[in-house]
């Protein structure tokens, strides 16, 4: 049992409920943060940032909803600050590939004055099952924003076992660790493998950006939301992230998890079971 504490900010997040269940499993002291825990964080309300961060000497760091939003940058240069003051020495901040907004947040911890650790990733394998396009699924059809790219997709247990290394390893101190999954995909290719496995007819569909943004706003899509999903269809996926890295195999030392790996893994959850029929008997 490790004697420092780590925090998790986004504990209750894909990736920092992983990283706090594997911390936890190798016998390091966490605090687990997020707007419902003991210690309770809420990127909305700054005052209880210095209570929650006071004793911790790591954090693992998470930001809602993107980095990529406008306001990350300021959010992420005051965390720095309170974090300083708080006596944290090292942060590991979870990043995007191949976003504006997120890079200049990462500059913010780069040049923090403490250790530091980037885990900037490419889009997670887990979108298909714990996100926005599991509805779609589930329903037997997926329907998005006609994606420009392909892009090598990721499944979020590696992120989260180097984000582990780096929180626990110093010889990655100071560096940008770059993780993707091992072979380029397209979204129509993943839906497809997913339909294969669990024997099931379902569909993807393409829509044109402002048509499916004014579908999404009229059943409640949040406007920030909005925003990043605009800026991850129309920007993010225009090609350059079109190619992979070893990081993964260079920090745990072994190859990243393929697609097939994790939809034979997320099969067995039922999570992609389609959805039951109404049943109602109500006479109207």
């Amino acid at each position: 049992m490790t004697n420092s504490t780590i925090a998790i900010v986004g504990a209750n997040g894909k990736t920092g409920a992983r990283v706090l269940n594997q911390l936890s499993a190798l016998g390091y002291n966490t605090r687990a943060l997020s707007r419902s825990s003991d210690y309770a964080f809420d990127w909305a309300d700054k005052n209880g940032w210095q209570q929650a961060l006071q004793g911790a000497q790591t954090a693992y760091v998470t930001y809602y909803p993107d980095l990529a939003v406008p306001q990350a940058e300021a959010d992420i240069r005051d965390f720095v600050a309170t974090a300083k003051a708080a006596g944290l020495q090292h942060i590991v901040l979870l990043s995007g590939r191949g976003e504006d907004g997120a890079q200049r947040a990462e500059a913010v911890v780069q040049n923090s004055g403490l250790t530091w650790n980037i885990v900037r990733a490419s889009w997670f394998m887990q979108n298909f099952s714990e996100s926005f396009m599991l509805d779609g699924i589930a329903a037997g059809e997926l329907v998005l924003p006609q994606p420009k790219a392909l892009e090598p997709f990721i499944d979020v247990d590696d992120i989260a076992e180097v984000a582990v290394a780096a929180l626990t390893r110093s010889d990655l101190a100071n560096q940008l660790l770059e993780v993707t999954g091992p072979e380029l995909l397209s979204f129509d290719h993943c839906v497809q493998a997913i339909a294969k496995a669990t024997g099931r007819d379902i569909g993807f569909k393409t829509a044109p950006i402002d048509a499916y943004l004014a579908g999404a706003k009229a059943q409640g899509l949040p406007e920030d939301i909005a925003w990043l999903i605009n800026e991850l269809f129309v920007n993010v996926l225009d090609g350059r992230n079109e190619n992979t890295t070893n990081t993964i195999e260079a920090v745990l030392g072994r190859p990243a998890r393929s697609i097939q790996e994790y939809i034979a893994a997320t099969v067995k959850t039922g999570v992609w079971a389609p959805q039951p029929t109404s049943t109602s008997t109500e006479v109207a």
